[in-house]
C-alpha cells in the first residue's frame, strides 16, 4: 500500500504574493462563528492571515427557553471581540442568521465591511426557512455571500445579493496529539449525529462489516437513545476530539466515510480529509461528485451499498490513495483562484470607502 501521505501539504501551497498579505493584515480580517468549533472558518482565517474567534455558550443549550439568552450573550460576546481587534473587514458564519445581524450592527457603527460565510443549513434547515427575509436582507449588505454551490449561490443572487463558490478551503492543523489505531483496514466516520447523517444504516452495515475497524466521531449524547444500545463491536466512539487529534485519526484511517440525506450539502469532513491525502466514501449527489471526482466513491445511503463501498475501498485502496493525492493537488490549485477573488473583492470595497472617505 501507498505510504498515508506521500506529499507534504506545506509544499502544496503556493506563496501568497507579500503585498497581498501585507495588505490583509492591514484589514486585520477577523472571522466570527457562533459556534463550538468550525474548522472552515479556521482555515478561511489563517489563509487570509487573519484571526478566527468561535463565540459559543453551550452551556445556555438551544432548547426554545434558552436559545434566545444564548443568542443575546453571545452578541455581546462579539461585540467585545470587535471592538478589541477593530478589523476592517469581518467574515461570519451563518446559522445563525443572527450572529450576521450581530455583525451588521457593528458594521453600521464602525462603517465596516462584511463577508457572509452561508454553510447549506442556512437556507434549508427548517427552523432558518421564516427567517430567509433577514438573511436576503444581510446578504444585500455584504461584500459578498460565501457558499458551496451554484444553488445557493442563485438563492443569495436571486435576493439582490452577491454570491462566491468556495466549495472548500485547505485543513491544516498540527498534529501534535495522536489517535490511536489498530492494524486493522480502518474508516473514519466523520459524524455530528444530526437528522441528516443515515446513523442507523451505517451501525448496520459495521456489522456486516465484522473484518473492518470504525472510528465515529461526535458527541454520543448527541445519538438518538434507540441507537446507543445497538453499537455493533467493531464501531468506536470517539467523543468529541480536539483538532490535533481529529486530524490524526483522519491521517491515519484508511478511509474517511460521510455520508447526508440532505442535498446541496457540502461535507466538511470529507475535504479535511482530501487535505490529509485521505480517500473518501461519500454521498452520492451532483454537489459532491463534481467536488470529489477522483479518490472518492459515491454510494447512495443504504446499507447494502455502503457495504459495497467499504469492500471497494479496501480492495483498490492503493488506486484510491492515489487518487486523493492528485484531487489534493487540485483543490490546492482552486483555492488559490478563489483566495485571488476574495482578495480582490475586498480591496474593491476598501478602495471604494477610501474613495468616499477623501472626497
Amino acid at each position: 500500500m501507498l505510504a498515508k501521505d506521500s506529499l507534504n501539504c506545506e509544499k502544496l501551497i503556493p506563496e501568497f504574493n507579500q503585498e497581498k498579505i501585507s495588505f490583509l493584515k492591514e484589514v486585520k480580517i477577523t472571522f466570527i462563528s457562533w459556534a463550538e468549533y468550525c474548522s472552515r472558518s479556521d482555515n478561511i482565517a489563517r489563509e487570509l492571515s487573519g484571526s478566527s474567534h468561535m463565540v459559543y455558550c453551550g452551556s445556555l443549550g438551544s432548547n426554545i427557553f434558552t436559545v434566545w439568552l444564548k443568542y443575546i450573550v453571545q452578541f455581546f460576546k462579539t461585540q467585545h471581540v470587535l471592538f478589541t481587534n477593530r478589523p476592517k473587514v469581518v467574515f461570519v458564519m451563518t446559522p445563525p442568521v443572527f450572529a450576521v445581524l450581530s455583525i451588521y450592527f457593528y458594521s453600521f457603527l464602525r462603517n465596516i465591511s462584511y463577508i457572509i460565510d452561508a454553510h447549506t443549513a442556512a437556507f434549508l434547515l427548517p427552523r432558518w426557512k421564516y427567517l430567509q427575509w433577514l438573511q436576503r436582507f444581510l446578504c444585500r449588505r455584504a461584500i459578498t455571500t460565501i457558499v458551496t454551490n451554484e444553488y445557493l449561490a442563485a438563492h443569495i443572487e436571486s435576493g439582490g445579493g452577491h454570491a462566491t463558490i468556495i466549495r472548500d478551503v485547505p485543513v491544516i492543523y498540527d498534529i501534535t496529539e495522536q489517535f490511536s489505531t489498530n492494524d486493522t483496514f480502518s474508516i473514519a466516520v466523520v459524524c455530528s449525529f444530526n437528522y441528516d447523517e443515515p446513523i442507523e444504516e451505517i451501525f448496520e452495515a459495521a456489522r456486516q462489516l465484522s473484518d473492518i475497524q470504525f472510528y465515529m466521531t461526535g458527541n454520543p449524547k448527541d445519538l438518538a437513545s434507540y441507537l446507543t444500545s445497538i453499537v455493533p463491536e467493531n464501531v468506536m466512539l470517539t467523543g468529541f476530539l480536539s483538532n490535533s487529534a481529529y486530524m490524526s485519526l483522519l491521517t491515519k484511517a484508511d478511509a474517511v466515510m460521510t455520508l447526508t440525506t440532505r442535498d446541496h450539502t457540502m461535507l466538511r469532513g470529507a475535504y479535511e480529509a482530501v487535505y490529509q491525502g485521505t480517500p473518501v466514501i461519500i454521498s452520492n449527489w451532483q454537489l459532491l461528485r463534481n467536488a470529489f471526482h477522483q479518490g472518492a466513491i459515491h454510494t447512495d445511503n443504504s446499507s447494502a451499498e455502503i457495504v459495497r463501498a467499504v469492500r471497494d475501498m479496501q480492495i483498490h485502496h492503493d488506486l484510491y490513495k492515489a487518487d486523493v493525492l492528485k484531487l489534493r493537488e487540485k483543490k490546492y490549485e482552486e483555492w488559490e483562484k478563489q483566495k485571488d477573488l476574495l482578495f480582490t473583492l475586498i480591496r474593491s470595497k476598501q478602495s471604494q470607502k477610501n474613495l468616499r472617505t477623501t472626497l
